[in-house]
């Protein structure tokens, strides 16, 4: 049993689990037709289940969430947005429900989750505020992901305590001339003894004013040009690192955005994060995963704002009627819901083939690409349906249509990801 299962355990009322294990089974049961009567073990062998099923513990963890968003997040949307700026009990509350180091070892205080946990998770979070569904998407698909997969064991312990419990790290890839051609970066690494200096200015970096650790992909042997990309550990409080101006964006205003500058910043060579100049596959390796987070972050979105306009048109009049009557208005809601489950149905798919080892690079373009797509059309038509409603900014909706263009433009623009598909076909 994971750790982050018993956390979602210590939300349910005594006397309460068997219900709980009942109600999953009973669910499951019924969505692939299996005899109530028949055992679990024999059942299922063969089976090929619906994308969209999920564990019992994946369900429950899915519920723990859906109330944290709600009680804890959703008071404060409009406020974070306006004055952008992340409460802290949000972000520590993250940390206390083990939201922050899903996929991490319970060895280094993670929840010892599966990536398909972290995909709900942040379409979870995302329903209620996409500021929030990346500070959580960053911390998984990039940071803990990357020290996973390439820290030595020394580096593990150092961080990934921290990084479940604590901190917030931030990948710092994209400089002012080096956006969707990330490889044309100019940050230099030059090497001094057992040490390496680092110089230059990376933008629009997620995360980076509450950051505690930052993994730096710098050039250290510009003659090889982007073979010679290294990544860098480099702590926040290392000498020589500053932030320079927060964003004012227009959307996730509450996601720090900001310029990380470095001047002389000394790091040991320690502090490299897996091999010397491999820094260009880790780059790749963790845009292609960032994107199904990105992917359910937008999906997540979509349906925050369906949630928010149904019960809008279902109870508003006009002419004598519901809105809703209208077949116009049926139509409309039935042909963006139909896009949203396409949509999802493409996140989950890339997320399980990713979790099984198999290719999956194409198909997280692809659910990134169309899944933007689909939260700009749906909250954009939900501020359509509610009228001046949903026009104001006292209303959510008009917060997740601004939210929803980011979509197109981290991970890899549209046009990127229409390349990336291209060439897998």
């Amino acid at each position: 049993m994971s750790l982050l299962w018993r956390r979602c355990l210590q939300k349910v009322p005594s006397g309460c689990l068997s219900s709980v294990y009942t109600r999953a089974n009973a669910l499951a049961r019924r969505h692939i037709n299996v005899p109530a009567s028949s055992t679990h073990e024999h059942d299922l062998k063969g089976l090929h289940l619906p994308l969209q099923s999920v564990s019992d513990e994946e369900r429950l963890m899915q519920e723990t969430v859906a109330k944290f968003a709600d009680e804890q997040i959703r008071p404060y949307v409009i406020e974070m947005d306006q004055n952008a700026e992340m409460r802290a009990e949000i972000i520590q509350g993250l940390f206390d429900l083990g939201l922050m180091g899903i996929e991490v070892d319970s060895k280094y205080h993670g929840t010892h989750g599966t990536f398909f946990s972290s995909i709900l998770v942040i379409e979870e979070l995302a329903k209620v505020d996409p500021s929030v569904s990346v500070c959580c998407d960053i911390q998984n698909t990039l940071i803990n992901l990357l020290f996973n997969l390439y820290g030595t064991e020394e580096q593990k312990q150092e961080y990934l305590p921290k990084l479940a419990t604590s901190m917030l790290g931030s990948f710092c890839l994209s400089e002012a001339t080096s956006g969707s051609d990330a490889f044309a970066l100019k940050a230099t690494a030059k090497k001094d003894g057992n040490h390496y200096i680092l110089n230059g200015s990376k933008h629009w970096i997620s995360n980076a004013e509450h950051a505690g650790v930052f993994l730096v992909m710098a050039n250290a042997k510009p003659e090889d040009g982007y073979k010679g990309i290294t990544c860098f550990i480099v702590p926040k409080d290392a000498e020589g690192l500053s932030l320079g101006k927060k964003e004012d964006k227009l959307g996730i205003r509450a996601s720090s955005t900001c310029i990380v500058n470095l001047d002389d910043v000394r790091v040991p060579e320690s502090n490299i994060l897996g091999q010397f100049g491999h820094g260009y596959k880790y780059a790749i390796g963790m845009l292609n995963v960032g994107r199904i987070g990105i992917a359910a972050q937008m999906v997540g979105l979509a349906q925050g704002a369906l949630d928010l306009a149904v019960p809008y048109i279902k109870e508003r009049s006009q002419f004598g009627q519901k809105i809703w009557n209208f077949q116009a208005m049926q139509h409309q809601v039935a042909h963006a819901a139909t896009q949203l489950e396409a949509a999802r149905l493409l996140t989950y798919n890339a997320a399980r083939l990713k979790e099984a080892g198999l290719p999956f690079v194409k198909e997280a373009a692809m659910a990134k690409l169309y899944s933007s797509e689909v939260a700009q059309l749906i909250s954009s038509k939900a501020v359509d349906w509610m009228g001046g409603a949903g026009f104001v900014k006292s209303n959510p909706i008009e917060k997740f249509y601004r939210d929803s263009k980011i979509g197109t433009i981290y991970e890899g623009t549209s046009n990127i990801q229409l390349s990336t598909i291209a060439k897998h076909l």
